[in-house]
C-alpha cells in the first residue's frame, strides 16, 4: 500500500540532536565492523532499516509531527541496532533492543 500523503524520504531530514551510543551498541558495531556513523546517516536520511511497512510510515508521519522515530538495522553477524531519536530532536542514541 502507498501512502501519498507522506513524501518519499530525500536528503537530510531529520535533526540528531546530541549523539549517543550506548557501550554494548558500540561493542557490536566494531565487532561487526560497521560503522556508526554509515548508520546515523541512513537514520537522518529516512532510511529506517529493517522495520515493518506500517513502521515505516510512522516514522514518516512522525518527522513531520515531531514524534520520536527508531530505526532498526541488521548487522552482518545477526546483531539488531536501534536508533532512536527523541520527539524534540534533542538526542538520538544507538542501542541494542535488549538495551532498551
Amino acid at each position: 500500500m502507498t501512502n501519498f500523503l507522506v513524501p518519499p524520504p530525500t536528503g537530510l531530514r531529520l535533526p540528531l540532536g546530541r549523539l549517543l551510543g550506548t557501550p554494548g551498541a558500540v561493542d557490536a558495531l566494531l565487532a561487526a565492523e560497521v560503522s556508526i556513523y554509515l548508520l546515523l546517516n541512513r537514520h537522518a536520511r529516512g532510511d529506517w532499516g529493517d522495520v515493518s511497512a506500517e513502521d515505516r510510515l510512522q516514522n514518516n508521519l512522525a518527522v513531520l509531527a515531531h514524534h520520536r522515530v527508531l530505526s532498526c538495522y541488521l548487522l552482518p553477524n545477526g546483531q539488531k541496532v536501534w536508533i532512536i531519536t527523541e520527539w524534540d530532536r534533542s538526542a538520538t542514541t544507538v542501542l541494542l533492543p535488549e538495551e532498551y
